[in-house]
């Protein structure tokens, strides 16, 4: 083989575990952040830090990959998706295997320094990422799974800071699975055509007529109940301006959306970084400010 050849090898497997699409592991990985800040009160183990942001990326890059190989038969019919590596027939069904596989180990490594309770906390992490690609065939709203897999990373940074998951754990997964709602229903409203066609069931053919208003209960709940935490958590003035913001880029995504554009529904999706960055950045704020607490190395 060619080194233009493995050149051209190494960017089809960048593309099937979306290293040029970051967006998807940011948003698993706000998620995350704001459960690792709250265990540690503002003050994480900047190892764990690495930690979290390094597993983050390697299993999305895995999902990625489980996912191409379970739609193989589908992407080259969207229009979206048509491109994929291993839809275009540049990488074989094996080879995105082997990447997922590749993936998944090298943040299984990632554990070793964690306790057990984050180790056990992997398992049934692992097991919804590997289920959800499949869901789409058979279950009328995948998104549920896929707000349940992209909330684990959660409990497993209260169970490697504390030892434990407590109730603020399983309140944060709940905030952050409404979210998942809101965005990958957008997302999903992208190819309503294409899954309509092909017979792929999504949260946007669910709701039908409506989709948006599904949008806007998903979000209103999400900031709900985050200004729940706030309360409960006693947090400060710079948590409750996160939330405004973050409330505000929800009320421009759900104007976005009303008229069903697939560009629109596409540009409020991807604004869903920018609202997860306001929420991390009024958390990690807030306990700087309020408790002078900052990342450190223990």
């Amino acid at each position: 083989m060619t080194f233009t050849e493995i050149k051209k090898k190494l960017d089809a497997y960048e593309r099937l575990i979306r290293l040029d699409k970051p967006v998807g592991f940011l948003l698993l990985m706000w998620p995350t952040l704001w459960g690792l800040w709250m265990a540690a009160y503002g003050g994480p183990d900047v190892r764990f830090v690495f930690i979290f942001v390094l597993g983050t990326i390697l299993m999305r890059s895995a999902g990625c990959a489980i996912n191409d190989w379970a739609d193989r038969e589908f992407d080259g019919a969207v229009k979206r998706t048509a491109m994929r590596p291993l839809a275009s027939g540049e990488i074989s069904g094996r080879e995105a295997l082997w990447v997922g596989a590749a993936c998944a180990l090298a943040a299984a490594l990632l554990l070793v320094p964690l306790n057990w309770e984050a180790r056990l906390w992997a398992l049934p992490a692992l097991a919804v990422a590997a289920i959800y690609p499949f869901t789409k065939r058979f279950f009328a709203i995948p998104q549920a799974i896929l707000g349940l897999a992209f909330s684990m990373g959660i409990p497993m940074a209260f169970a490697a800071v504390r030892g434990d998951v407590p109730l603020l754990a399983g309140v944060l997964m709940l905030a952050n699975f409404f979210w998942v709602m809101a965005y990958d229903t957008e997302y999903a409203m992208v190819d309503r055509d294409d899954d309509i066609r092909i017979g792929i069931k999504t949260s946007a053919l669910f709701f039908g007529r409506f989709d948006v208003a599904a949008v806007a209960v998903s979000y209103a709940s999400f900031l709900g109940i985050m200004a729940g935490v706030g309360l409960w958590q006693r947090f400060g003035i710079f948590y409750y301006v996160g939330l405004a913001l973050a409330a505000v880029l929800a009320i421009n995504h759900i104007g976005l959306i009303r008229a069903r554009d697939r560009t629109k529904c596409f540009a409020a999706f991807r604004g869903n970084n920018l609202l997860g960055i306001c929420v991390f950045v009024g958390v990690a704020l807030d306990f700087a400010v309020r408790l002078k607490a900052w990342p450190r190395w223990y």
